[in-house]
Order: structure tokens, then C-alpha cells, then sequence
């Protein structure tokens, strides 16, 4: 008696552990704030919305403590044992390869076999994080504007409205992307399949994730 062998149709879909529930919850919480922040600078921008929903001084309010709390889920999920893949995670956005600086100089067009994060993935999580710093200090100094002089306040200004129109298209760009790309799933129950991680992340190694392993490829000296 032969066993008939397997099909493609019939193998067993794998799911890979791609963020835990810190992770998870870190995201889901600065994506939160984000959404206020977004949603309450649309009337201090514009005036005329002032009125139509809610007065200056609540936005203002709201949008204040929103932005104080932006840094918080991060700096949660990184301390504590809770936070080892955080940590983890952390490390990678700043290790860069010979071949992810190469894949970027070419925009993409040189070949490249990601680890858990590509070099895109790298940069926006990169340019995220400076600008919640830059915008924690541009909106301080905004808000007590008592403390600075005019011409601090009029550059913080600047600094602030041009990093919030960045962030928002990064944002839109960074749904986008996780609705076409199939990682939206990874920030839902925190997996991807196995064909997934071969497709877009071949030099990950997810089976000894639990313990540390050095990227495969030569560190960008």
C-alpha cells in the first residue's frame, strides 16, 4: 500500500509569531493616539472648525495630553521581561546590512531577503519614533511658550506643522501598505503564515526567536 503524497492544496498552512501581545498592544495604542492627535490638530490648524464639534480650549486640552502620552506604549513594552521582544525588535531597526543600504541606495531594485523587517519597514519605524521626540519638544515649547523666546517659538512652529504633515502621509502610507501587503493580520492575532515569512522574510529565523540569533548576513561596518 502507498501513501498518496501531499498536495499543495492540502498542506497544512503554518502561522508564524510575528508580534506578542505587548507588541501588539503597544501599536494598537499609539495608533489610538495617533487617530486623536490627527483628528484634534485639523481644528487647531484651521480655525473655522472651532464651534462645530467641540471648543478651542477642550481640543486643545486632548490634543495636549494625547501627545504627552504618545511616548508611553513604547516606553511600556520596551521595560520590564514583557518587553524581550520589543528590545529585540528595537536592535533590528538599527542593524543594518551591506544589502539593505545597497537595496536602498538602488530604491529597491537590487535583490534583497529581508530579515524580519525590510529596510522600508526599518525607516519608518525610525522616522516614527524621531518624530514623536520631535514633536514632544516642538508642542512643549508651543504650549509654554512663556518659556522661549519669539523667534524659538515661530521655528517650533514650523518644525512642528512640517513633521505633522510627514507623519500623517507616513501614516496613511503604513495602512496602505499593511492592507495590501498581508501584515495586517500580525497586528491582529500576531501571526503570519509560513509562506509569508519565505515571500518577505527569508533570513528570518522565527523557530529560535525565543532565543537571540545573529542575523545571517555581514553587520554594515
Amino acid at each position: 500500500m502507498t501513501m498518496a503524497r501531499p498536495t499543495p492544496a492540502s498542506r497544512t498552512t503554518l502561522r508564524v509569531l510575528r508580534f506578542d501581545r505587548v507588541q501588539r498592544g503597544a501599536h494598537w495604542a499609539n495608533a489610538l493616539l495617533f487617530a486623536i492627535l490627527i483628528l484634534t490638530a485639523i481644528p487647531l490648524y484651521f480655525g473655522s472648525f472651532f464651534g462645530v464639534v467641540l471648543e478651542r480650549h477642550t481640543v486643545q486640552e486632548v490634543h495636549l495630553w494625547s501627545g504627552l502620552a504618545l511616548p508611553l506604549p513604547l516606553i511600556v513594552s520596551v521595560i520590564g521581561p514583557w518587553g524581550r521582544r520589543m528590545r529585540r525588535d528595537v536592535t533590528r531597526f538599527n542593524y543594518w546590512t551591506r544589502d539593505e543600504v545597497r537595496w536602498l541606495r538602488t530604491l529597491g531594485r537590487s535583490e534583497l531577503e529581508a530579515e524580519k523587517f525590510n529596510p522600508g519597514q526599518k525607516l519608518n519605524a525610525i522616522f516614527v519614533a524621531a518624530s514623536i521626540a520631535v514633536m514632544l519638544v516642538t508642542g512643549a515649547m508651543l504650549q509654554w511658550f512663556h518659556f522661549f523666546p519669539v523667534s524659538l517659538r515661530v521655528g517650533a512652529t514650523f518644525v512642528h506643522d512640517v513633521f505633522s504633515f510627514a507623519l500623517t502621509l507616513v501614516i496613511v502610507g503604513h495602512i496602505y501598505m499593511a492592507l495590501t501587503r498581508g501584515t495586517l493580520r500580525s497586528m491582529i492575532d500576531g501571526t503570519v503564515s509560513d509562506d509569508w515569512v519565505k515571500r518577505h522574510a527569508p533570513q528570518w529565523l522565527p523557530v529560535t526567536d525565543t532565543e537571540h540569533t545573529p542575523p545571517r548576513q555581514p553587520p554594515l561596518s
